[in-house]
């Protein structure tokens, strides 16, 4: 259900924050799928004429570094009752083997040189398959006109102009013409952006480059792990130091979000890759910059299914996805936050954070890493 505000939007920044309920607009964080946006002509913007730009990258092998994440059980799931939101409890014991990740978020430059190796083409790049999008909507619904189908993906849009924090089309639009070339859609690009993580980005691109460099997806409870570098019990990958208190730590939204951003972290936008301090474990941007995808399956109620006097053993997730609000769509997990989490609003950048993400759907806050087995990484 969305809600919408009876009068004029207050574009005080100050009174904005101070009149919506910080609690309920957590659970509305980046839940967001192109489905909801298809069928409303008006939400889109236009697709000029596209212009591929191809930029040479060189010295790819030598960005593609990896550190070894140490096999370990640990506590998984939130230790601060404040922010957690009911997905992130209850908190439950995780073995994990030792594995190898990627030191950043993998970049333009990275994802360049797959494509350029392969010809790959992004689903976001590619006219939307009737077929698999009517299996995401209520029985017998009409085929749309083609133009609903062409090519695009979900843009932030950065406006002043809000009733609250619960109708996210105030500023996510659908975008057609937008891709990882193209990340605020037709006109804009990647030249000098090469050290950025890549972006609409949805599942199925992220495995086929994992597969690309014989590596995988992480799963969300390795990925968590990760992120903890070697911490027990913190609430950030730092610490328990607020995001907001001392040196900047990630790339994260500083202000009112969605109508103010000081960049007092340094950025607006999406970062280069590696703009802040690592982890313990030598891992960069493992909270904000962009969402990372996760192999797992999404399910609200995982957690609370599992047997709590029991150690999970390498969990790879629930069986099957479950998300009542869009039950046909499928949903993977992302973890770590983006440049758009902001207490106020979303404070995705815990390590224990997790959100549902439409595996078909590209957004442009949202990239991956991967990571490799340990005993595969000489061979």
């Amino acid at each position: 259900m969305v809600f919408f505000a009876c009068k004029s939007p207050d574009k005080n920044a100050d009174n904005f924050q101070k009149t919506n309920n910080v609690k309920d607009s957590n659970k509305t964080c980046c839940e967001n799928s192109r489905i909801k946006y298809l069928y409303d002509g008006n939400r889109y913007i236009s697709n000029n004429s596209l212009s591929l730009n191809s930029t040479k990258y060189t010295q790819i092998e030598d960005e593609m570094k990896m550190v070894y994440i140490p096999e370990g059980t640990y506590v998984m799931g939130s230790s601060d009752s404040f922010q957690a939101l009911r997905r992130e409890l209850p908190q439950h014991k995780v073995k994990v083997n030792a594995f190898y990740m990627d030191i950043h978020e993998v970049t333009n430059a990275q994802f360049s040189a797959f494509v350029e190796a392969t010809n790959y083409k992004t689903i976001a790049e590619q006219e939307i398959d009737w077929e698999v999008l009517k299996k995401q909507l209520p029985k017998n619904t009409p085929k749309p006109n083609e133009d609903v189908l062409q090519p695009g993906s979900m843009v932030f849009v950065e406006s002043s102009d809000i009733y609250n924090l619960i109708d996210v089309s105030q500023w996510w639009r659908w975008t057609k013409g937008a891709n990882w070339r193209q990340p605020e859609g037709p006109g804009s690009n990647i030249i000098g952006k090469d050290q950025e993580p890549v972006v609409h980005i949805c599942y199925f691109d992220a495995l086929a480059y994992a597969a690309w460099c014989g590596k995988r997806l992480p799963t969300e409870a390795e990925w968590e792990w990760a992120a903890r570098g070697g911490l027990k019990n913190k609430i950030y990958p730092w610490g328990n130091e607020s995001v907001d208190e001392g040196v900047p730590k990630c790339n994260y939204w500083t202000g009112v979000f969605p109508i103010k951003n000081t960049k007092k972290d340094g950025f607006e936008g999406v970062a280069p890759v590696m703009q802040y301090s690592p982890n313990g474990y030598g891992l960069y941007d493992m909270a904000g910059n962009v969402w990372e995808i996760c192999e797992d399956w999404y399910d609200e109620n995982y957690y609370s299914s599992l047997n709590l006097s029991e150690v999970q053993d390498n969990p790879k997730g629930p069986e099957k996805w479950s998300y009542p609000l869009e039950p046909m769509d499928p949903k993977r997990v992302i973890r770590g936050g983006s440049f758009l989490c902001n207490d106020s609003y979303c404070s995705s950048y815990r390590v224990s954070a997790r959100m549902p993400y439409s595996q078909e759907t590209g957004m442009s806050h949202t990239g991956f890493r991967c990571v490799k087995d340990a005993t595969k990484i000489n061979q």
